[in-house]
């Protein structure tokens, strides 16, 4: 301080209350009985401690040095108790009280100067008189009523200025408004909020939308009456010192005790990450059913990625947006209401009567100034704006949410005040088809919004509530009675809600690296969105390749790791595709309707498998075979006995077909008959043609073919074989089949479970057909 070179500036030394009172604990006492006397003694000890090391000095090192009139104490921290520190806003009982009180900015007015002394001189006798501005009034400065000097009682006093007519004294001053934190206050309450002054170097401290908290003392002020006038008193807190605390509040206390459970956790599904990972999914909007896919996305969206900032100082968001788009009915708002409860700094709103102004921020006016006033965005700050219904919002007000949700910036130039404010939150949005959802139809179309909003979105989840009685059975069992469809009643080992805030706040702290395989991964799935006839040019531009990293981030946190491994680039791969729609590469999927799997490692080995074979990344899909397998012998994950042969089968024409036929649930006999099939076929069309055509290449293949006498039934085979291997269905993905109604007979007596495996063999047939052409290639058997 005192090595400052300008003297005007005002100064501060911030001093810790809980320190100072193991120091002195009469001082703190006296503190809270009589503030303002206590801290202006304070301001003079300050002001003493700059002379006395000025001392400690020598006088040639003292010449660039000066002791600062204008310093001041700032006291933080007071004692954790319920009379020094509040959550709600101070009453007319606290007046006069020093508190520390926490809240959020919701309005700041523009920083002004403030004249609050000014010298009268007697017109009679001279004599000068300081006269200080009243707070209580507003800072209004009154003339004295008569000179107080013995002898003289004048009556005339003029003020003295300087010769500009300039005050001259002054200070810094600025009023901002402060709400209560709308999580701290029970169901149904209303937020109340309080003028905060500011004065000297304490002034732009802060910005709407920051959660601060303020220790200063409660008044009362008044504007100046009239005879008959009524007294509107009003509370107000003058402010000693401020701190954001932006940071702090999205972060819950975690206990020891809290993070050793953690701990223990994982390190008890350490062989079956994925199943402990569904255990917190299943504690996710416990209220309803199903719906794994969702619950996955809207934990990934609380979660969110890493920001990252390159060299040239641009940031990239890390938050990720979801949209979710379904019929009446499908449960939309029971999550967005559920992720506004699980995240600290959350705002919930919807879209009906919200404007551009009340999403963003508003200029307002009053008292004759202009005043900015946080909207949605800029309160959630940090955490999670819910919008319900999205589609509502005025199409002139969805633009002003561009910069939002990209930039993660609002740039404001209204009324003469031209600032920048922060957005940074994850934005999840619900929203109603536009009439009844055509699955034929593009998405922009079916809910009427325009590319570039629709491309800011990181997952966009269609909820399509079509007819299926099993469904409805087991829902209604589930609402009713209170019955869980696998075990016969809930889950007893549930997360509660606020271990699930710990645990979401604390994974928010790692910081995983992305690993060479799971870049490899991402960037295949990317080049073939980017490569497929039927993509959606709305969804497939670069934004998709960053949402694929913020999700890979996202599930590496969820799964309590500092690497991000295959697994979970594959898990933001089925993310992404069950949000592509026409466009997904491993076709379309309803949300609503996926259940929680019975064995999650067996089912994502099935996944990883379909997905880096249809990628061409066959030798990491071999080594991630072979990590599953040898997870299963230390105890690992229990995969399926037709899934482990796929690591012992050489040949690839059989390793594919095995692949297809285990996607497609064809039990192990028919993979026995199949394979003697193919075998005796193939040695018989070696037999009739030669062997020499196994060892050519395939300019000589093709060549051989035509020479066959295949005639028309042979040249579309080939044609449609592509048609007929490109058929894995996400309903294997996400387990609802076991909801198809497999025990109805048909007019034969045949069950739908008989026809369906018979309309398989029939398909695996057609395919072993194409072996006796000897054209089991690495094409033929890669899935769409």
């Amino acid at each position: 301080m005192v090595r400052e070179d300008d003297e005007t500036e005002h100064f501060s030394v911030s001093i810790n209350c809980a320190d100072l009172y193991d120091h002195n604990m009469n001082l703190v006492e006296a503190l809270l009985v009589d503030p303002y006397r206590i801290l202006s003694i304070m301001d003079l000890a300050l002001l003493t401690a700059q002379q006395n090391i000025l001392q400690e000095f020598t006088v040639s090192q003292r010449q660039y040095m000066s002791v600062k009139a204008n310093c001041h104490v700032r006291i933080m921290g007071l004692m954790n108790c319920p009379e020094l520190v509040r959550y709600h806003l101070p009453s007319s009982a606290d007046v006069g009280k020093f508190l520390s009180i926490t809240g959020t900015i919701i309005r700041s007015s523009v920083l002004k100067v403030l004249e609050y002394e000014r010298e009268f001189i007697c017109s009679k006798c001279k004599k000068v008189f300081d006269v200080q501005a009243d707070f209580n009034q507003f800072y209004t400065i009154t003339k004295p009523s008569k000179c107080i000097t013995e002898g003289c009682k004048s009556t005339l006093f003029t003020a003295t200025n300087f010769a500009d007519g300039q005050p001259r004294k002054c200070r810094n001053y600025q009023e901002i408004k402060m709400q209560e934190q709308i999580h701290m206050l029970p169901v149904g309450s209303i937020p109340r909020s309080m003028w905060v002054v500011l004065e000297d170097d304490i002034v732009d401290s802060c910005k709407p939308g920051d959660d601060v908290i303020i220790t200063g003392t409660v008044e009362q002020r008044w504007k100046s009456l009239g005879l008959q006038d009524r007294c509107d008193i009003e509370l107000v807190v003058r402010a000693n010192s401020i701190q954001v605390i932006n940071e702090q509040s999205s972060k819950r206390l975690v206990t020891d005790e809290l993070l050793k459970e953690i701990k223990e956790f994982w390190e008890e599904h350490s062989s079956r990450p994925l199943t402990g990972r569904n255990k917190i999914l299943m504690s996710v909007c416990p209220q309803v059913y199903g719906l794994y896919a969702v619950k996955l996305a809207v934990t990934l969206a609380m979660i969110g990625g890493l920001q990252r900032v390159d060299d040239s100082g641009t940031q990239v968001r890390g938050e990720i947006h979801l949209l979710l788009v379904g019929d009446p009915g499908t449960g939309k708002s029971q999550f967005l209401k559920y992720a506004a409860k699980v995240i600290p700094r959350s705002v919930f709103t919807t879209g009906i009567g919200s404007t551009s102004a009340g999403l963003t921020v508003t200029a307002m006016r009053d008292s004759g100034e202009w005043q900015l006033e946080a909207g949605a965005l800029v309160l959630a700050d940090g955490g999670v704006c819910c919008i319900d219904e999205f589609s509502c919002i005025k199409e002139q007000d969805k633009t002003s949410i561009h910069e939002a949700m990209e930039q993660q910036t609002i740039s404001v130039a209204k009324a003469g005040m031209v600032c920048k404010l922060n957005t940074r939150c994850a934005i999840l949005a619900a929203t109603n088809p536009k009439g009844k959802y055509d699955t034929s139809q593009d998405i922009t179309v079916n809910i009427a919004l325009a590319s570039p909003l629709l491309s800011r979105f990181d997952i966009v989840l269609v909820l399509l509530d079509n007819q299926n009685d099993t469904w409805d059975r087991i829902v209604s069992d589930y609402i009713l009675l209170g019955k869980h469809p696998l075990d016969g009643g809930l889950p007893k080992d549930l997360w509660t809600l606020q271990k699930i805030q710990a645990y979401i706040s604390h994974v928010k702290s790692l910081k995983p690296k992305l690993s060479l395989q799971a870049s490899s991964v991402l960037q295949a799935y990317y080049k073939a969105q980017r490569n497929a006839d039927t993509r959606n040019a709305a969804r497939t531009t670069m934004r998709l390749l960053q949402s694929l990293i913020r999700l890979a981030q996202a599930h590496a946190r969820l799964m309590y790791r500092e690497v991000i491994l295959v697994e979970d680039a594959i898990n933001a791969i089925i993310i992404v595709e069950s949000s592509m729609q026409g466009a997904a590469l491993l076709g379309s999927i309803n949300a609503l309707h996926t259940a929680f799997p019975k064995d999650a490692e067996e089912e994502y080995a099935t996944q990883m498998d379909i997905i880096l074979q249809t990628l061409k990344l066959d030798k990491l899909r071999e080594e991630e075979l072979a990590k599953l397998a040898q997870a299963k012998s230390k105890g690992g994950p229990a995969l399926s006995q037709a899934t482990e042969e796929l690591t012992k089968i050489k040949d690839p024409s059989e390793k594919k077909l095995s692949t297809y036929c285990i996607a497609n649930d064809i039990d192990d006999d028919a993979i026995s008959q199949k394979k003697t099939q193919h075998s005796q076929q193939v040695q018989s069309h070696r037999l009739k043609h030669g062997s020499e055509m196994y060892h050519q290449g395939p300019t000589a293949k093709a060549q051989r073919v035509n020479e066959t006498d295949l005639g028309a039934k042979g040249s579309s085979s080939i044609k449609s074989s592509h048609d007929l291997t490109l058929s894995f269905k996400p309903k294997e993905m996400f387990s609802s089949t076991q909801y198809d109604k497999n025990d109805e007979k048909d007019l034969n007596g045949k069950t739908q479970t008989e026809l369906n495996k018979s309309a398989k063999l029939s398909k695996v047939s057609q395919v072993i057909g194409l072996s006796n052409l000897s054209e089991i290639t690495d094409q033929d058997f890669e899935l769409d």
